[in-house]
């Protein structure tokens, strides 16, 4: 029977139906390209990790999708920086269910020299790309997206703490450390030590270079050599939520002492990154 003689409301049924049918087509390969781009590059997420027994199992189940998303060789990678607590152990057993998750475990060095370690390691491991942020779920994963959508576009992508929720002293610290860095490298720097940045491997490896071994600002150095030397820095605003859980282990008086060290260092590294 010829199309013609087809009644016609069962004609428009079909193509109705058929238009729905290549659009659900179009869709799936549309998916398809976006999953197939996005596996084309390994990430590696750092996080270093003191002391959080109450924030690492949450943080984990938070976290680790962005890597079994991504998939290849991607990984979340979990320093454990001496920990007095339970965290390791913790880590230990998330390790059992999920085969993208690294825990190393190592003696305390500080945030700065643990997240240089976690850099390091990624790199060596082979990483495409890395990006670190903290294990004590000040920051949300979703907003993560939009960075790895321009990770081709810069060197470094970095949050900036738009709505902050940590308190009034941090984003005083904050502000001062950007006039600090200003008086001394030249350069003007939207939130230098932002725990949410991505980096692709192979520039962060010659920025590594500059920064000694266990420097306790080391996110803000790299952030200034980065500005410094013109390697395209873009801003993107986060969310900063306050700790979820446990102590912070830095107070105010140890923060005006890391800052009086921090200013006697960058003026030593001044004229060497």
């Amino acid at each position: 029977m010829g199309r013609n003689r087809i009644p016609k409301q069962a004609r428009e049924w079909y193509d109705r139906n058929k238009c729905n049918r290549m659009r659900l087509v179009a869709a799936k390969i549309e998916e398809m390209e976006k999953r197939q781009k996005m596996q084309e590059d390994n990430l590696y997420i750092i996080m270093p990790a003191y002391n959080e027994e109450a924030n690492i199992g949450e943080v984990i189940e938070q976290w680790y999708p962005v890597v079994d998303k991504i998939g290849g060789e991607s990984r979340l990678v979990i320093l454990n920086d001496g920990s007095k607590d339970q965290t390791y152990q913790k880590i230990q057993q998330y390790q059992e269910k999920y085969e993208r998750l690294i825990g190393i475990d190592k003696a305390n060095e500080g945030h700065g020299g643990t997240i240089l370690r976690g850099y390091k390691y990624a790199i060596d491991a082979g990483a495409d790309y890395v990006f670190q942020t903290d294990s004590d779920g000040q920051t949300l994963p979703e907003e993560f997206w939009q960075f790895w959508e321009k990770r081709k576009q810069c060197g470094l992508l970095i949050g900036y703490r738009k709505n902050r929720e940590d308190g009034i002293s941090r984003i005083f610290v904050t502000k001062v450390l950007r006039l600090v860095i200003f008086l001394t490298f030249g350069v003007w720097v939207r939130d230098a030590n932002t725990p949410y940045r991505l980096m692709q491997s192979s520039q962060l490896k010659n920025v590594l270079k500059r920064i000694p071994d266990g420097f306790f600002l080391s996110n803000v150095l790299m952030t200034v050599i980065y500005e410094k030397h013109h390697l395209r820095v873009e801003y993107i605003p986060i969310t900063f939520r306050p700790r979820q859980g446990g102590k912070n282990s830095i107070n105010m008086k140890r923060i005006v002492k890391i800052g009086r060290q921090a200013l006697k260092d960058f003026l030593g590294l001044r004229k060497k990154i």
